[in-house]
C-alpha cells in the first residue's frame, strides 16, 4: 500500500514537474548558446572599435555575468520557483553596492568613457585638473601622468572625464608663444630680421606652418615682439628654451638693446 502511494506520488511529480524541468534544461542549453553568440558579437564589435584590452576584458565579463543571471532567473521561473523576491534581493544588493561604491563607480564610468571615446591616449601630452604631463597609463579607475619634472600624477577618471582636457599631441604640432622686448631706439625691421633668422636657423623649428615675428605691443619702456615658432610635441621644450637663449645672443651681437629696470639713486644735500 505504502509502495503504491510512493509510486503514485512520484508519477504525479513527474507529470507535474517533468515538462517544466525539460523546458528549463532546454532554455538553459539554448540560452547558454545565445549568450555565447552574443559575447562573440560584442567582442567582434569591440575589436573593430579598437577598445583598450583591459576595457574589453572587463566589459565581456560584465556582460557575461549579467546575461547569465538573467538566464538563471528565467530558468528558475520556468521550473516554478518564485523569482520576484529573488529579483528584489538582487536589486537591493545592487543599490547597496552602488551607494557604498559611489565614488569608485563614478571613476569607473569615467574610465569607460575615456577608453571608448579616446580623447587621450598613452604618450599624449595633456593638461588636465591643473596638471601637465605625458599620459603614462589609462586604467579603469585612474589615469597616470608623467610630469616634465618626472613626477607621477594619478588623476581619478571621474574628475578627468568631467573636466577640461587640453591635448597638445592631437595635431602633432605645437606653437611656442614667446615675447621679446627691445628699446624704442631699435630699428623694428632689423629686429624682426634678427629674430626671424634665429627661428629659421633652428632645425627643430618647423617651416610649415611658417614661424612668425610681429610687433605685439608698444609698452611703457619697450617695443614687444610676438615670436611664434612651430615645432613637434617632442621638441617643444628644446625650442622654448633654445629660442630664448639664441635670441639674447643674436640681439647682443646686433647691438639691439633689451630694456631692463634701472634703479635711480637720488641724494639730497644736507
Amino acid at each position: 500500500m505504502d509502495t503504491q502511494k510512493w509510486i503514485d506520488s512520484g508519477y504525479n511529480l513527474i507529470v507535474e514537474f517533468g515538462p517544466k524541468l525539460i523546458a528549463a534544461i532546454a532554455i538553459w542549453i539554448i540560452g547558454s548558446w545565445i549568450i555565447k553568440m552574443m559575447l562573440k558579437g560584442v567582442k567582434k564589435a569591440m575589436n573593430k572599435a579598437d577598445y583598450d584590452e583591459s576595457l574589453k576584458k572587463f566589459l565581456l565579463n560584465l556582460v557575461s555575468w549579467v546575461l547569465k543571471i538573467v538566464l538563471i532567473v528565467v530558468v528558475l521561473g520556468t521550473v516554478g520557483i518564485e523569482t520576484t523576491s529573488f529579483a528584489a534581493i538582487l536589486a537591493a544588493a545592487g543599490l547597496a553596492i552602488g551607494l557604498a561604491l559611489q565614488g569608485s563607480l563614478g571613476n569607473f564610468a569615467g574610465g569607460v568613457l575615456l577608453m571608448i571615446f579616446k580623447p587621450i591616449k598613452i604618450g599624449d601630452l595633456i593638461e588636465a585638473q591643473g596638471e601637465l604631463g605625458v599620459v603614462k597609463e589609462i586604467e579603469i579607475f585612474t589615469t597616470k601622468l608623467l610630469t616634465p619634472t618626472n613626477k607621477e600624477v594619478i588623476i581619478p577618471n571621474g574628475a578627468l572625464s568631467n573636466g577640461n582636457i587640453v591635448n597638445y599631441s592631437t595635431e602633432g604640432k605645437l606653437r611656442v608663444d614667446l615675447t621679446f622686448g627691445v628699446g624704442y631706439d631699435s630699428d623694428i625691421k632689423q629686429t624682426k630680421e634678427v629674430l626671424m633668422k634665429v627661428l629659421t636657423s633652428n632645425p627643430k623649428v618647423l617651416q610649415d606652418p611658417a614661424p612668425s615675428v610681429n610687433v605685439s605691443e608698444l609698452a611703457d619702456s619697450s617695443v614687444n615682439f610676438a615670436v611664434r615658432p612651430w615645432c613637434t610635441v617632442a621638441d617643444y621644450w628644446d625650442v622654448y628654451f633654445g629660442t630664448q637663449e639664441n635670441v639674447k645672443i643674436a640681439l647682443d651681437a646686433a647691438g639691439i638693446e633689451i630694456p631692463y629696470p634701472h634703479a635711480v639713486e637720488i641724494q639730497k644735500e644736507a
